[in-house]
């Protein structure tokens, strides 16, 4: 049975303030009235008036004897009744026929009526409604209990409401089902039944190779993978699209893939069968975008190679160079003769070192590798990769999203190429006409794929290892950039499609005009926002004289580091005795005390989402937690840990954990913390800043990539740390990931009680979209740039100058474009707070250039404005600047934080599967917060006592303090859970400075 502190139900506090007494328990002269005219006698008039209070609070008529007795005293105090009535007298009165007849004419006050047959049918209804896009018992009782608060009708008993919503998720759970099986012919259930059947010879069933993921992509491995998804693929025909709502589709998915074989077989078929379906076509949707990853990441495999050989070509033909300079020389110098044109060339001549011909050959040669031109060395890398390549196209049957059909054209060439050998191709036998078929393609590739068999004329022939690899390289940028889409795929489907229709877009942009404050009518959108760009362009070059942090020099910016500011004396001397007083403890009693305070182990459920099955589940989801947060895995933390298996640790992790039931507890986590008064001395709660950290894997999988600026194989940790230095949010992405893709998505995910505003980042998170994006979102974005002299200023008006600062601006604001554009931005931005797509989901299409999409063109201008905007206050304000430095500091520090509790292992995840890579991460941050939630806890204390015993301890003291303490905390060995220690309580309203 789901507990009713899970859910909205309302429940009394045992131990309310006085503010809250008098606030909500005290009645007012016309509630007395009205009990004293219903009831006459002092017992019945005390009781009735309990009850009335009591249920303006609950909704629900709630028995006196349960009620707190500070409730019912305060109610008794201020009821004008002489004599309280006892306990016991109160206890009688809830049983007697007098309260039951009393019970209408309170409701015909309160305005509410009882839950009658008819009332339970409706509610079933709703539940029925609400278990159709949400899966967790929880959340279909609170939209249960949100209806029926606004239909003004009494709450009834929770496990009603529980029994309801247990057969609404089932109803509804058995009609997805039925209609999935239903669809399904006789053949393909065979063919389910036997991915159920383990094979005799390698003893691995085809459920478990379903689960399969892409190793790193090694040409056998790659050959292996991509026959793997033309399997997958030959089911997919055979089984049906699911027509279910995405949140219940991801419940199922997880169930799915937490099922083994056996488990499997066990189920009833309704369910085998449609859990099978939903599973083969998510895992062929991800096995769709693994494909595309792989074709990408082999394409910059082989660019990066053959920068690579041109870096070595050039260095090693240094002297080679030298020769045709110093060659070049002789013959000017020959050039410079006195005497007739013929006594000149005959001096040009005899300065020839070498044949004609052969100097001629050395210059085309040099020349075909200048300016950085490391095409021509793709040939020798593609050859190995050249089947691989086409087989991804192949599979993942790129479409475009544009009206242009010419990449889709140029796809059918590469494929009618496929098994072609010869290193020329006539261009009319492939139908391609080179006045219109290559517009696309740069000059430098046009030089290397077309050529004139005759030497003549217009090209009619093509170089075909080029062409192919134009048009792979074209295929690659398009997919990148949305021009190109995948079918059936998730992360590079046809994003348009993700956005909301036409009738959605009316009805929700005119109220999310109105939330925001941003102006949706394209003329007044521009006219503000380019008034604004003009006065403040106009009021930083009039204050640009006096200010003494910035400079031009030459035409050049020159920002001057700002003077640190002087620590508060105290600091130090306060921070030490804080540290002196921190009790020595072990990880996991930090851990354990943590969990006790806010009861985590209450979010983990099975993921069929029903109650737990597990004995002792409150140890089992500390060990888990700290098991792979502290990254020991199950083996060692089976080793450290008596009384517990590898297996359960496991176990656990697979059926009861996913990465939204560990945002769930970290959420919950903030929450607690944000309670506290220190942390309000760390920030606002407006800001946070977004870092990524690399955390180390072994090369054996996709997601692992080497880093250049890290050194090393992994994957990218990428964390939104608030200003008051708990981190809300994290990620995990690729190496080669541009990060400033996700630098919104930390924001717009966000379900704690702290809500920033302002966003900082580092350098990558600076480019025109993501300014763009974000402004649009309602959110500043305010990064720490490196190299802003080398930096674009855009000029709001290509009429207007400026005094001082006219040399930083370049070219004008396209203002029309923004206005064309600013509905088609409105309807990316409306869709995300729609939850349709995400941020990342659209800078990864926008951060790619795209000549195709219109609508990157326009986030692109719009982005000039904001960041043009954003650039003009950081050189005029230095205190922002010093600001901005200040927090994304913060994300540095909590980035270290984390990876000193990430200490088994060597730090190395150890997991190959990323969804479990992306799990260890989450169990990381939740870690951290939960360490640094302790900290909290225990620094309030000491800081309290101290205080108390003469201590000077100021607001500016406290602001130099931080949580990231681990010097009182044992992270290496002595791992010992005891459920029974003694924890100290967690008060939130305990003031350090009164």
């Amino acid at each position: 049975m789901t507990s009713p502190h899970e859910t909205a139900y309302p429940r009394l506090k045992s131990d309310p303030t006085p503010k809250e007494l008098r606030e909500l328990y005290t009645p007012t002269e016309a509630e007395l009235a009205f009990v004293a005219g219903l009831a006459k006698r002092p017992l019945a008039r005390v009781a009735v008036l309990m009850h009335l209070k009591l249920f303006q609070r609950l909704g629900y008529f709630s028995p006196l004897a349960d009620t707190p007795e500070a409730i019912r005293d305060h109610i008794a105090t201020n009821s004008n009744v002489a004599r309280r009535p006892s306990f016991t007298e109160l206890k009688r009165f809830d049983t007697s026929g007098t309260r039951q007849r009393l019970a209408k004419p309170l409701r015909e006050y309160l305005q509410v009526r009882p839950l009658d047959e008819k009332g339970l049918a409706w509610l079933a209804h709703v539940a029925e409604t609400a278990a159709d896009t949400r899966y967790m018992l929880p959340d279909i009782i609170n939209v249960m209990l949100e209806e029926l608060v606004h239909h003004r009708y009494e709450l009834p008993a929770f496990s009603t409401l529980d029994r309801i919503a247990v057969q609404a998720r089932g109803k509804n759970n058995d009609q997805h089902f039925s209609a999935i099986t239903q669809q399904l012919s006789p053949q393909a259930k065979v063919l389910i039944d036997a991915l159920l059947k383990a094979d005799p010879e390698d003893r691995v069933s085809g459920w478990q190779l379903l689960k399969r993921e892409p190793k790193k992509p090694t040409n056998k491995e790659t050959r292996s993978y991509l026959l793997h998804i033309r399997r997958l693929q030959q089911l997919v025909e055979l089984v049906p699209k699911p027509d279910i709502p995405i949140p219940k589709l991801r419940q199922y998915r997880f169930q799915a893939q937490a099922l083994d074989v056996s488990e499997m077989a066990e189920l009833k078929p309704l369910k085998r069968y449609a859990l099978a379906v939903i599973f083969i076509r998510s895992q062929y949707a991800k096995t769709l975008d693994d494909a595309t990853d792989l074709f990408i990441r082999l394409i910059q495999n082989m660019e990066n190679l053959a920068r690579q050989k041109l870096l070595q070509h050039q260095q090693e033909r240094t002297q080679r160079t030298d020769f045709l300079v110093e060659q070049l020389r002789d013959v000017l110098t020959a050039y410079k003769t006195d005497g007739t044109d013929t006594q000149r060339v005959d001096a040009i001549e005899g300065s020839l070192i070498a044949d004609i011909e052969a100097l001629l050959q050395e210059c085309e040669e040099h020349l075909a590798y200048a300016g950085r031109n490391y095409l021509p060395f793709l040939l020798g890398p593609y050859k190995a990769v050249r089947a691989q390549l086409l087989n991804c196209i192949q599979i993942v049957s790129p479409k475009a999203s544009s009206e242009d059909p010419i990449i889709e054209k140029m796809i059918r060439v590469i494929e009618a190429l496929r098994s072609t050998r010869h290193d020329q191709v006539s261009l009319s036998a492939l139908e391609l006409n080179p006045d219109i078929d290559f517009d696309w393609m740069s000059t430098q590739w046009k030089k290397l794929v077309l050529q004139r068999s005759t030497g003549k004329g217009k090209p009619d022939m093509a170089d075909r290892r080029f062409l192919e690899l134009a048009i792979l390289f074209e295929i690659k940028d398009q997919l990148k950039s949305g021009d190109l889409y995948v079918k059936h795929g998730e992360r590079y489907d046809d994003y348009r499609e993700q956005l909301v229709d036409d009738a959605t877009f009316e009805k929700e942009v005119e109220e999310y005009g109105t939330v925001t404050g941003l102006d949706i009518h394209p003329g007044s959108f521009v006219s503000s926002l380019k008034q604004e760009m003009l006065e403040l362009a106009d009021s930083v070059d009039k204050s640009f004289p006096q200010n003494l942090h910035a400079e031009i020099v030459n035409g050049r910016l020159v920002l001057k580091k700002p003077a640190r500011s002087e620590m508060p004396e105290g600091i130090a001397k306060l921070d030490r005795l804080v540290n002196e007083r921190l009790e020595s403890l072990s990880i996991l009693d930090v851990l354990i005390d943590t969990e006790r305070w806010l009861d985590l182990h209450r979010q983990f459920k099975t993921l069929a989402g029903n109650e737990s099955k597990v004995e002792d589940l409150r140890k089992r989801v500390i060990t888990t937690v700290f098991c792979y947060g502290c990254n020991l895995g199950p083996t060692q933390t089976a080793k450290s840990i008596k009384g517990i298996n590898r297996r359960q640790v496991a176990w656990l992790n697979l059926k009861y954990i996913t990465e939204d039931v560990l945002d769930k507890a970290i959420v919950k986590v903030i929450n607690a913390y944000n309670k506290f008064e220190l942390p309000g001395y760390w920030g606002s709660g407006e800001h946070a800043s977004a870092d990524g950290t690399k955390w180390n894997l072994y090369e054996q999988n996709l997601l692992s990539e080497y880093h250049i600026r890290y050194g090393g194989y992994g994957g990218i940790g990428y964390y939104h740390v608030s200003d008051k230095m708990i981190a809300l949010f994290s990620h995990f992405i690729s190496c080669g990931t541009y990060e400033g893709i996700h630098i919104l998505d930390g924001l717009v995910a966000n379900e704690s009680d702290i809500k920033p505003g302002i966003v900082h980042g580092d350098t990558q998170a600076q480019s025109y979209p993501v300014f763009a994006l974000a402004h649009l979102l309602g959110i500043k974005l305010m990064p720490r740039i490196r190299g802003i002299p080398s930096l674009v200023f855009h000029r709001p008006d290509g009429k207007v100058t400026y005094e001082s600062i006219n040399s930083l601006f370049s070219e004008a604001i396209d203002w029309k474009m923004i206005e064309t554009h600013l509905p088609d931005m409105l309807r990316v931005v409306v869709s995300i707070k729609l939850g349709k797509i995400t941020p990342s989901a659209i800078l990864r299409r926008l951060g790619t250039h795209s000549r195709r999409n219109k609508v990157y063109f326009a986030f692109r201008e719009l982005g000039k404005v904001i960041r043009t905007m954003f650039l003009l206050r950081y050189i005029s304000d230095v205190d922002m600047r010093k600001m901005i430095h200040a927090e994304t500091n913060k994300s540095e520090q909590f980035n270290q934080f984390a990876k000193a509790l990430m200490f088994g292992g060597g730090g190395i995840i150890a997991e190959n599967l990323r969804h479990e890579q992306r799990k260890i991460v989450k169990y990381n941050h939740l870690v951290a917060n939960m360490v640094i939630l302790h900290n909290v806890v225990r620094m309030t204390k000491i800081l309290t006592e101290l205080r108390l015993e003469g201590v000077e301890v100021t607001q500016e003291m406290l602001a130099g303090l931080k949580p990231y303490r681990l010097e009182s905390i044992n992270r290496f060995g002595d791992y010992v859970i005891d459920i029974r220690r003694k924890v100290i309580p967690m008060i939130f309203d305990t003031k350090i400075i009164v």
